[in-house]
């Protein structure tokens, strides 16, 4: 049996994410601050959802701590972790950032995907196929003025899989995954950031404004094909754009 979390799976790409591994007859359990009802709705049978909000290190500590992911894991013959919780806040030069900002955005970006990746991978069974999908982004691999937060904690997420594959933790293959430049919105909210905050914002209108941005539908089916397929983990950092059509190496 396939079982995957999917963290931020309420709205955006999330979501997408989320709908396309249901649509597959993939168990799928959600964590988030909100409910998502609409998947709720359509996959009442496949769909767990957990409350929850990220951010808060102590909150996600208890609920590891548990015992919900070790029964959710218990029957899983291939597990899948999708690490896509993420906040581009605080945008600004590093005067700007307040400490409450950067606590809240190294906590989300960071120590959750850590914490749940390794607590996901101690409670996988011997034998079970554990897959680990950071979502990443190229701000992970190249700098922009105002986002020397969201750089840096993407960052952390590349070189986080790099060292843990060094460690050949056996059944385990990992990939920090940048998707592109997706329709979401997150991107509508680095539209509507001020110009001195963020200087290359007219780069990110021009993409919409040209029709360039991604559909979350049709990234998500892209990377869900990655995460299935046999490639997966092979590139420990990875850019989607430089895949396959079908989301394969």
């Amino acid at each position: 049996m396939i079982k995957a979390i999917v963290t931020g799976h309420s709205r955006g790409l999330g979501a997408a994410i989320a709908s396309k591994l249901l649509g597959r007859g993939i168990a799928v359990l959600g964590l988030a601050r909100a409910r998502n009802d609409n998947l709720a709705g359509h996959h009442p049978e496949l769909l767990e959802q957990v409350e929850i909000d990220l951010a808060d290190a102590a909150a996600l500590a208890q609920w590891i701590d548990g015992g919900a992911l070790d029964a959710w894991l218990a029957d899983a013959g291939t597990a899948l972790l999708v690490n896509n919780a993420g906040t581009v806040q605080p945008i600004g030069p590093l005067p700007s950032q307040g400490a409450a900002a950067v606590s809240k955005a190294v906590a989300l970006n960071v120590a959750a995907p850590l914490m749940l990746s390794a607590a996901f991978v101690a409670r996988c069974r011997p034998g079970t196929d554990c897959r680990v999908l950071n979502v990443s982004s190229g701000a992970g691999r190249h700098v922009y003025p105002g986002w020397s937060v969201y750089c840096a904690t993407k960052a952390a997420l590349d070189h986080h899989a790099r060292a843990v594959v060094l460690d050949k933790t056996p059944g385990l293959r990992i990939c920090s995954l940048a998707p592109g430049v997706i329709d979401t919105d997150m991107q509508a909210e680095i539209r509507s950031t001020d110009l001195e905050r963020f200087p290359v914002r007219e780069r990110f209108e021009a993409m919409k404004r040209d029709g360039v941005l991604v559909s979350a539908d049709e990234c998500a089916g892209r990377i869900v094909g990655h995460l299935l397929g046999d490639a997966f983990g092979e590139q420990p950092v990875a850019d989607l754009r430089e895949l396959g059509a079908s989301g394969k190496a």
